[in-house]
Protein backbone atom coordinates (compact mmCIF):
# COMPACT_ATOMS: atom_id res chain seq x y z
CA UNK A 1 0.00 0.00 0.00
CA UNK A 2 1.09 3.07 -0.84
CA UNK A 3 1.20 6.09 1.78
CA UNK A 4 -0.81 9.30 0.64
CA UNK A 5 0.72 12.88 1.51
CA UNK A 6 -1.24 14.87 4.32
CA UNK A 7 -3.94 17.22 2.91
CA UNK A 8 -2.40 21.05 1.75
CA UNK A 9 -3.67 22.45 4.70
CA UNK A 10 -1.68 22.31 7.99
CA UNK A 11 -2.37 19.61 9.88
CA UNK A 12 -4.67 19.81 12.44
CA UNK A 13 -6.47 17.99 15.61
CA UNK A 14 -9.82 20.28 15.20
CA UNK A 15 -10.27 22.26 12.45
CA UNK A 16 -8.94 25.72 13.81
CA UNK A 17 -7.10 26.58 10.54
CA UNK A 18 -8.48 24.77 7.63
CA UNK A 19 -7.39 26.78 4.98
CA UNK A 20 -3.91 28.34 4.83
CA UNK A 21 -1.30 29.86 2.20
CA UNK A 22 2.32 29.63 2.38
CA UNK A 23 4.11 33.54 1.57
CA UNK A 24 8.00 33.92 0.83
CA UNK A 25 8.82 37.18 0.44
CA UNK A 26 10.11 38.93 -2.41
CA UNK A 27 10.26 36.14 -5.63
CA UNK A 28 14.57 36.80 -5.57
CA UNK A 29 14.51 38.27 -2.12
CA UNK A 30 12.59 35.40 0.01
CA UNK A 31 13.16 35.48 4.14
CA UNK A 32 15.79 33.94 5.91
CA UNK A 33 14.62 32.24 9.50
CA UNK A 34 11.68 35.06 9.90
CA UNK A 35 11.32 35.77 13.74
CA UNK A 36 8.99 37.89 13.93
CA UNK A 37 5.74 38.38 12.25
CA UNK A 38 2.59 41.25 12.79
CA UNK A 39 -0.39 41.98 11.39
CA UNK A 40 -2.19 45.78 11.64
CA UNK A 41 -5.57 45.23 9.66
CA UNK A 42 -4.64 44.64 6.42
CA UNK A 43 -1.21 45.41 6.89
CA UNK A 44 1.68 42.55 7.32
CA UNK A 45 4.75 43.14 8.94
CA UNK A 46 7.77 40.48 8.93
CA UNK A 47 11.32 39.95 10.87
CA UNK A 48 13.21 38.82 8.50
CA UNK A 49 15.79 37.98 10.95
CA UNK A 50 18.33 36.20 9.60
CA UNK A 51 18.74 38.82 7.27
CA UNK A 52 18.76 42.19 9.40
CA UNK A 53 15.74 43.79 8.13
CA UNK A 54 12.08 44.21 8.51
CA UNK A 55 9.51 44.10 5.63
CA UNK A 56 6.10 46.10 4.96
CA UNK A 57 3.10 44.63 3.14
CA UNK A 58 0.38 47.52 3.34
CA UNK A 59 -1.90 45.11 1.94
CA UNK A 60 -2.09 41.13 3.16
CA UNK A 61 -0.09 39.15 0.13
CA UNK A 62 -2.56 36.54 -1.76
CA UNK A 63 0.49 35.40 -3.52
CA UNK A 64 3.35 32.93 -2.47
CA UNK A 65 5.83 36.04 -3.46
CA UNK A 66 5.35 39.66 -3.19
CA UNK A 67 7.27 42.36 -3.63
CA UNK A 68 7.43 44.40 -0.38
CA UNK A 69 6.20 47.94 -0.06
CA UNK A 70 8.73 48.38 2.28
CA UNK A 71 11.94 47.91 4.23
CA UNK A 72 13.81 48.90 6.86
CA UNK A 73 16.83 48.16 8.60
CA UNK A 74 18.86 48.35 4.68
CA UNK A 75 19.19 50.50 2.59
CA UNK A 76 17.95 48.07 -0.49
CA UNK A 77 15.43 45.39 -0.10
CA UNK A 78 18.04 43.48 -1.57
CA UNK A 79 20.79 44.14 1.36
CA UNK A 80 21.07 41.75 4.02
CA UNK A 81 24.03 42.77 6.13
CA UNK A 82 24.52 43.22 9.58
CA UNK A 83 23.42 46.88 10.15
CA UNK A 84 23.66 47.64 6.65
CA UNK A 85 27.08 46.56 6.72
CA UNK A 86 28.31 49.37 8.60
CA UNK A 87 27.79 50.89 12.44
CA UNK A 88 24.86 50.88 14.28
CA UNK A 89 22.38 54.08 13.25
CA UNK A 90 19.07 55.06 13.68
CA UNK A 91 18.13 52.81 10.15
CA UNK A 92 20.14 49.56 11.00
CA UNK A 93 19.02 46.62 12.28
CA UNK A 94 21.51 43.48 13.88
CA UNK A 95 18.84 40.17 14.16
CA UNK A 96 15.60 41.96 14.45
CA UNK A 97 12.83 39.69 16.27
CA UNK A 98 9.94 41.33 17.79
CA UNK A 99 7.33 43.84 16.25
CA UNK A 100 4.49 45.36 17.45
CA UNK A 101 2.25 48.19 15.41
CA UNK A 102 -0.82 49.76 15.59
CA UNK A 103 -0.89 50.87 11.47
CA UNK A 104 0.32 54.49 13.12
CA UNK A 105 3.05 53.26 15.11
CA UNK A 106 5.92 50.95 14.74
CA UNK A 107 8.30 49.31 17.44
CA UNK A 108 10.81 46.71 16.96
CA UNK A 109 12.76 44.54 19.27
CA UNK A 110 16.40 45.02 17.53
CA UNK A 111 17.80 41.88 19.93
CA UNK A 112 21.49 42.13 19.26
CA UNK A 113 21.77 45.62 18.53
CA UNK A 114 20.29 45.57 22.71
CA UNK A 115 17.86 48.07 21.65
CA UNK A 116 14.71 48.47 20.94
CA UNK A 117 13.79 50.96 18.20
CA UNK A 118 10.46 53.08 17.92
CA UNK A 119 8.77 54.58 15.15
CA UNK A 120 6.51 57.79 16.05
CA UNK A 121 4.68 57.73 12.94
CA UNK A 122 4.53 55.38 10.20
CA UNK A 123 7.66 54.87 7.98
CA UNK A 124 6.76 56.22 4.49
CA UNK A 125 9.86 55.12 3.09
CA UNK A 126 12.26 52.37 3.18
CA UNK A 127 15.30 52.89 5.35
CA UNK A 128 13.42 54.98 7.39
CA UNK A 129 15.22 55.93 10.66
CA UNK A 130 13.51 55.47 14.40
CA UNK A 131 12.74 58.01 16.13
CA UNK A 132 13.15 56.95 19.45
CA UNK A 133 16.21 54.24 20.80
CA UNK A 134 15.59 52.28 24.11
CA UNK A 135 18.24 50.78 25.85
CA UNK A 136 21.17 52.47 24.64
CA UNK A 137 21.85 56.24 24.80
CA UNK A 138 21.91 56.71 21.06
CA UNK A 139 21.59 55.28 18.01
CA UNK A 140 25.05 54.43 17.39
CA UNK A 141 25.45 52.13 21.22
CA UNK A 142 25.02 48.49 20.80
CA UNK A 143 26.75 47.08 23.80
CA UNK A 144 24.45 45.02 26.19
CA UNK A 145 23.34 47.08 29.53
CA UNK A 146 25.64 49.70 27.53
CA UNK A 147 28.75 49.19 29.30
CA UNK A 148 29.03 45.68 27.51
CA UNK A 149 29.34 41.92 28.65
CA UNK A 150 29.13 42.13 32.51
CA UNK A 151 27.79 45.44 33.07
CA UNK A 152 24.56 45.34 35.77
CA UNK A 153 21.18 46.36 34.32
CA UNK A 154 19.63 48.97 35.31
CA UNK A 155 15.71 50.90 34.15
CA UNK A 156 16.97 52.15 31.09
CA UNK A 157 19.61 49.33 30.15
CA UNK A 158 18.88 46.21 27.87
CA UNK A 159 20.30 43.05 26.61
CA UNK A 160 18.67 40.40 24.22
CA UNK A 161 15.48 42.03 23.76
CA UNK A 162 13.86 39.87 21.81
CA UNK A 163 9.73 40.75 22.59
CA UNK A 164 7.76 43.61 22.63
CA UNK A 165 4.16 44.53 22.95
CA UNK A 166 1.76 46.88 23.40
CA UNK A 167 -1.81 48.08 23.86
CA UNK A 168 -1.87 51.32 22.03
CA UNK A 169 -0.42 53.12 25.32
CA UNK A 170 2.01 51.24 27.30
CA UNK A 171 4.27 48.84 26.45
CA UNK A 172 6.06 45.74 27.75
CA UNK A 173 9.78 44.54 26.66
CA UNK A 174 10.95 40.93 27.08
CA UNK A 175 14.64 41.82 28.11
CA UNK A 176 15.34 38.47 27.41
CA UNK A 177 19.30 38.33 28.52
CA UNK A 178 18.43 40.62 31.62
CA UNK A 179 15.59 37.87 32.66
CA UNK A 180 13.25 40.42 33.22
CA UNK A 181 10.48 42.46 31.24
CA UNK A 182 10.50 45.91 31.47
CA UNK A 183 7.38 48.33 31.57
CA UNK A 184 6.48 51.36 30.33
CA UNK A 185 3.70 53.45 31.47
CA UNK A 186 3.46 55.15 27.80
CA UNK A 187 4.92 54.39 24.46
CA UNK A 188 8.40 56.41 25.11
CA UNK A 189 9.04 59.46 22.86
CA UNK A 190 12.29 60.33 24.28
CA UNK A 191 15.11 57.80 23.92
CA UNK A 192 17.13 56.26 26.57
CA UNK A 193 13.70 56.58 28.98
CA UNK A 194 13.71 54.95 31.90
CA UNK A 195 11.03 51.75 32.64
CA UNK A 196 8.62 52.61 35.16
CA UNK A 197 8.29 48.67 36.39
CA UNK A 198 10.37 45.38 36.12
CA UNK A 199 8.44 41.89 36.18
CA UNK A 200 10.71 38.98 37.43
CA UNK A 201 12.91 41.07 39.62
CA UNK A 202 12.67 42.85 42.80
CA UNK A 203 14.61 45.54 41.39
CA UNK A 204 16.54 46.97 37.78
CA UNK A 205 19.93 46.01 38.85
CA UNK A 206 19.14 42.65 39.53
CA UNK A 207 19.86 39.71 37.01
CA UNK A 208 20.07 36.23 39.16
CA UNK A 209 16.69 34.39 38.96
CA UNK A 210 14.63 32.17 41.31
CA UNK A 211 12.42 29.40 39.65
CA UNK A 212 9.47 30.88 39.59
CA UNK A 213 10.73 33.88 37.74
CA UNK A 214 11.10 34.63 34.56
CA UNK A 215 14.27 32.80 33.88
CA UNK A 216 14.45 33.18 29.51
CA UNK A 217 11.51 35.68 28.42
CA UNK A 218 11.32 35.21 24.91
CA UNK A 219 7.66 37.21 24.31
CA UNK A 220 5.26 38.71 26.42
CA UNK A 221 1.52 39.37 25.72
CA UNK A 222 -1.65 41.10 27.11
CA UNK A 223 -4.96 39.78 26.82
CA UNK A 224 -8.33 41.43 26.08
CA UNK A 225 -9.33 40.84 29.64
CA UNK A 226 -6.18 42.23 31.20
CA UNK A 227 -4.55 38.67 31.58
CA UNK A 228 -0.10 38.42 31.02
CA UNK A 229 1.77 35.71 29.21
CA UNK A 230 5.41 35.61 29.01
CA UNK A 231 7.00 32.52 26.95
CA UNK A 232 9.69 31.64 29.16
CA UNK A 233 11.39 29.57 26.55
CA UNK A 234 14.57 28.02 28.75
CA UNK A 235 12.00 26.29 31.39
CA UNK A 236 9.88 25.40 28.48
CA UNK A 237 6.70 27.06 30.12
CA UNK A 238 4.50 29.81 29.42
CA UNK A 239 3.52 32.03 32.91
CA UNK A 240 0.43 33.40 33.39
CA UNK A 241 -0.86 35.96 35.25
CA UNK A 242 -5.03 36.77 35.75
CA UNK A 243 -3.98 40.51 36.15
CA UNK A 244 -1.12 41.83 34.68
CA UNK A 245 -0.74 44.40 37.81
CA UNK A 246 -0.51 41.55 39.45
CA UNK A 247 3.05 40.72 38.09
CA UNK A 248 5.18 43.01 39.69
CA UNK A 249 4.41 41.89 43.18
CA UNK A 250 3.70 38.14 43.02
CA UNK A 251 4.48 34.89 40.70
CA UNK A 252 2.21 33.77 38.30
CA UNK A 253 -0.79 32.42 38.45
CA UNK A 254 -0.81 29.40 36.45
CA UNK A 255 1.59 27.78 33.65
CA UNK A 256 1.33 26.19 30.58
CA UNK A 257 3.61 23.45 30.53
CA UNK A 258 5.15 22.48 33.93
CA UNK A 259 3.33 21.18 36.74
CA UNK A 260 5.11 24.01 39.25
CA UNK A 261 7.53 26.62 39.42
CA UNK A 262 10.72 24.09 40.48
CA UNK A 263 9.78 21.46 37.03
CA UNK A 264 11.90 22.11 33.87
CA UNK A 265 11.96 19.19 31.98
CA UNK A 266 11.44 19.23 27.93
CA UNK A 267 8.13 18.01 27.08
CA UNK A 268 8.62 17.01 31.19
CA UNK A 269 10.93 14.65 30.54
CA UNK A 270 9.29 12.59 27.90
CA UNK A 271 10.91 11.16 24.76
CA UNK A 272 7.95 12.84 22.65
CA UNK A 273 5.03 15.45 23.72
CA UNK A 274 1.99 14.95 24.98
CA UNK A 275 -1.41 17.37 24.95
CA UNK A 276 0.35 19.18 28.23
CA UNK A 277 4.06 19.44 27.19
CA UNK A 278 6.20 21.82 25.74
CA UNK A 279 9.44 21.96 24.00
CA UNK A 280 11.37 25.57 23.64
CA UNK A 281 8.44 28.04 23.57
CA UNK A 282 9.11 31.25 22.53
CA UNK A 283 5.36 32.78 21.94
CA UNK A 284 1.62 32.97 22.70
CA UNK A 285 -1.19 35.19 21.64
CA UNK A 286 -4.54 35.83 23.36
CA UNK A 287 -7.54 35.15 20.88
CA UNK A 288 -11.12 35.41 22.01
CA UNK A 289 -11.68 33.83 25.53
CA UNK A 290 -8.37 31.56 24.82
CA UNK A 291 -4.74 31.36 24.25
CA UNK A 292 -2.75 30.19 21.50
CA UNK A 293 0.75 28.92 22.30
CA UNK A 294 3.63 28.46 19.82
CA UNK A 295 5.36 25.00 20.87
CA UNK A 296 8.36 25.77 18.46
CA UNK A 297 10.51 22.53 19.48
CA UNK A 298 7.37 20.70 18.81
CA UNK A 299 7.00 22.72 15.46
CA UNK A 300 3.64 23.21 16.54
CA UNK A 301 0.94 25.27 17.95
CA UNK A 302 -1.13 24.56 21.15
CA UNK A 303 -4.96 26.06 21.66
CA UNK A 304 -6.52 26.29 24.76
CA UNK A 305 -9.97 27.19 24.64
CA UNK A 306 -10.27 28.83 27.80
CA UNK A 307 -7.18 30.98 29.03
CA UNK A 308 -6.12 28.54 31.97
CA UNK A 309 -6.36 29.42 35.62
CA UNK A 310 -4.65 25.90 36.78
CA UNK A 311 -1.16 24.78 35.49
CA UNK A 312 -0.45 21.89 33.65
CA UNK A 313 -3.36 22.32 30.79
CA UNK A 314 -4.45 19.73 28.56
CA UNK A 315 -4.51 21.65 25.60
CA UNK A 316 -8.15 21.62 23.09
CA UNK A 317 -6.24 21.31 19.91
CA UNK A 318 -3.38 22.03 17.84
CA UNK A 319 -1.86 22.65 14.28
CA UNK A 320 1.27 21.58 12.82
CA UNK A 321 0.47 17.88 13.47
CA UNK A 322 -2.12 15.31 13.33
CA UNK A 323 -2.42 14.44 17.03
CA UNK A 324 -0.23 15.49 20.15
CA UNK A 325 2.03 12.67 20.05
CA UNK A 326 4.25 14.42 17.22
CA UNK A 327 6.30 16.64 17.63
CA UNK A 328 9.45 15.71 14.74
CA UNK A 329 9.47 18.51 11.85
CA UNK A 330 10.55 15.65 9.72
CA UNK A 331 7.69 13.42 10.21
CA UNK A 332 6.54 14.33 7.26
CA UNK A 333 9.86 14.76 5.24
CA UNK A 334 9.34 12.52 2.09
CA UNK A 335 6.57 14.82 1.59
CA UNK A 336 8.42 17.99 2.26
CA UNK A 337 8.04 20.25 5.48
CA UNK A 338 5.28 22.63 3.09
CA UNK A 339 2.46 20.70 4.60
CA UNK A 340 3.83 21.24 8.49
CA UNK A 341 5.11 23.81 10.66
CA UNK A 342 9.41 24.00 11.71
CA UNK A 343 9.99 25.49 14.40
CA UNK A 344 7.19 28.65 14.78
CA UNK A 345 8.59 31.40 16.68
CA UNK A 346 6.48 34.28 16.22
CA UNK A 347 2.45 33.81 16.24
CA UNK A 348 -0.03 37.05 15.59
CA UNK A 349 -3.98 37.26 15.32
CA UNK A 350 -5.99 40.39 14.13
CA UNK A 351 -9.62 39.33 14.30
CA UNK A 352 -9.91 36.03 12.95
CA UNK A 353 -6.68 36.51 10.36
CA UNK A 354 -3.80 34.55 12.01
CA UNK A 355 -0.33 34.85 10.94
CA UNK A 356 3.04 32.37 11.85
CA UNK A 357 6.42 33.32 11.85
CA UNK A 358 7.49 29.76 10.39
CA UNK A 359 11.03 30.17 11.15
CA UNK A 360 12.65 26.67 9.79
CA UNK A 361 10.81 26.59 6.57
CA UNK A 362 12.09 30.18 6.22
CA UNK A 363 8.55 31.27 5.35
CA UNK A 364 5.45 32.59 7.03
CA UNK A 365 1.72 30.97 6.67
CA UNK A 366 -1.27 33.14 6.67
CA UNK A 367 -4.88 31.92 7.70
CA UNK A 368 -8.16 32.55 8.78
CA UNK A 369 -8.76 30.86 12.24
CA UNK A 370 -12.29 29.17 12.56
CA UNK A 371 -13.07 28.27 16.10
CA UNK A 372 -16.61 26.69 17.06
Amino acid sequence: MTSQPPPASLLNLAPLLPDSRVFRGALGNPFLAPRGVWLAGRTLFVADTGQNRVFIWHRLPETEFAEPDLVLGQPDSADTGRNAGGSTGASTLQYPSGLWSDGERLVVADAWNHRVLIWLSFPTCSGQPADVVLGQPDFNGNQPNVGGIGTAPNAQSLNWPYGVFSDGERLWIADTGNRRVLFYEQIPTQSFARADGVIGKPGFTERDYENHEPVWPYSVRVGPDGQLAIADTQYYRTLLWNDWHSAFTQPADALVGQPDFDANGQNQFRLSPEQHTLNWTYDAFFYRKGLLVADTGNSRLLWFERVPRASNPLADGLIGHANFQTGSENVNTRFGTDRQLYWPFSICIDGDRLAIADTGNHRVVLGRLVIS
